[in-house]
């Protein structure tokens, strides 16, 4: 894996992470009302928002494409949180704890990823924008279908791995974004 990858996957995670970290200050972790088929429908809301500007090539909202990835990238960790704590209205973390497991959760991603990325030669430095946008949308329609099956599956990757799929894809859009900056 080139070194700058990882440099610059650490860079927008922490970005990402920040904006975590204010709003978990200010809204605390109501997010953890959510059941993961809520938050499954969020980050579809997201992405989607997304293929929708990249399409019509204009938005009227103020908060560009940018900061819909790093959406993704937060959301997605959050499902992962939700999958391994569960999800309970009454369970309210602090900020400590939240970030902590923000962290455990971004250590797992990061790992798939340097795995990834050396098996596939950093192949997503040749992709479009778009293709994430896609494979994230692709990725989501799957954890759906898991989920509509009890979360079952009979040969396929679990929700988890496509959660985990999605927030790489999320910090490789968001590399690129920046290289275009």
């Amino acid at each position: 894996m080139a070194e700058g990858t990882a440099q610059q996957y650490s860079d927008c995670l922490q970005e990402c992470r920040g904006v975590f970290e204010k709003k978990t200050k200010d809204y605390g972790t109501s997010w953890r009302i959510l059941r993961p088929s809520s938050l499954t429908d969020q980050l579809y809301i997201k992405a989607q928002r997304i293929r929708t500007i990249e399409q019509k090539g204009k938005q009227q909202i103020a908060e560009g494409v940018k900061g819909e990835f790093m959406a993704l990238v937060n959301y997605g960790l959050m499902a992962l949180i939700q999958q391994d704590k569960g999800w309970d209205s009454e369970q309210v973390l602090g900020l400590e704890e939240a970030l902590s497991l923000y962290d455990e959760q971004s250590k797992v991603a990061f790992e798939l990823m340097e795995k990834k990325n050396h098996d596939y030669g950093e192949a997503w430095r040749s992709m479009r924008i778009s293709s994430f946008t896609d494979l994230i949308l692709m990725k989501l329609l799957r954890i759906k279908e898991i989920e509509d099956n009890g979360g079952k599956t009979l040969i396929s990757e679990g929700a988890d791995a496509n959660y985990l799929d999605i927030i790489n894809y999320s910090l490789f859009a968001l590399i690129k974004i920046k290289e275009e900056e």
